[in-house]
């Protein structure tokens, strides 16, 4: 049996917490961590072009190879061997949970880089980002990248517009924006592996709406289906927006 969790963290981007759940709680971050990478791009040329291969350097020391099967981005897959831009593959990272991309961009962008987005975002010492996705050699040393919601709620009130724009749109909208009322603002980034489904959110009422902006995270680690994690976390997201202030 999984021990369970359901982390939750609703506040406003000032970092003003509005409704919290074992928000400082850590878990596995999944894809997560593709937004203060994402975010950490804004510091490099975003129009080079890189070559698009499959082979990653350890953070461990060797390399590592990870699978198309693994992975949800036919594009950047069809484009071994050919080039890609950063930008393009930060898009693709986002929007389709791409591990290809997301590992060539973080080749570019370095570790160092999104652990000072994290730190400027002024997580603590329970968020972790130590290596790129698929690096199991690094896993089984003990490099995790962990995230607790309270951590990645500080996250999303330090995350660039540019960023929050190739958010919108998202592909996988089950879980948070499905929750909310239809035609809010809604930028998510979800991530998820076997036992583990997450969802991290700015959510922009409209001024029919009213109310402020905010930042919502689940964070799932259970023993349900896929289905059922998205399901509960796009009532958490309903109960969010009652919430709100």
């Amino acid at each position: 049996m999984t021990q369970e969790l359901i982390g939750v963290w609703l506040g406003g981007l000032d970092g003003t917490t509005w409704w919290e759940q074992d928000a400082d709680e850590p878990a596995y971050a999944a894809s997560l961590v593709k937004v203060p990478l994402a975010t950490a791009a804004e510091a490099v040329d975003l129009d080079t072009a890189v070559r698009v291969h499959d082979d990653f350097e350890s953070a461990v020391g060797g390399r590592f190879t990870i699978a198309r099967e693994d992975d949800q981005d036919d594009a950047t897959w069809d484009a071994l061997g050919a080039t890609e831009t950063l930008r393009e593959l930060r898009c693709r990272a986002i929007v389709d949970s791409s591990n290809i991309a997301t590992n060539l961009l973080l080749e570019q962008v370095g570790v160092a880089a999104v652990q000072r987005v994290l730190a400027d975002a002024g997580v603590s010492g329970r968020t972790r980002f130590t290596r790129g996705i698929g690096d199991l050699a690094a896993r089984e040393a003990g490099l995790a990248n962990e995230v607790t919601a309270r951590d990645l709620g500080r996250v999303l009130a330090h995350t660039p517009t540019a960023v929050e724009q190739v958010m919108l749109g998202q592909r996988y909208r089950d879980g948070i924006p499905a929750g909310l009322p239809a035609g809010t603002h809604v930028a998510n980034k979800t991530g998820w592996v076997d036992g583990l489904t997450h969802d991290m959110a700015i959510v922009r009422p409209t001024a029919a709406q009213g109310g402020a902006a905010f930042a919502l995270v689940v964070l799932t680690r259970t023993d349900d289906s896929l289905e059922v994690a998205e399901a509960r976390i796009a009532a958490l997201a309903a109960e969010a927006w009652e919430r709100r202030r």
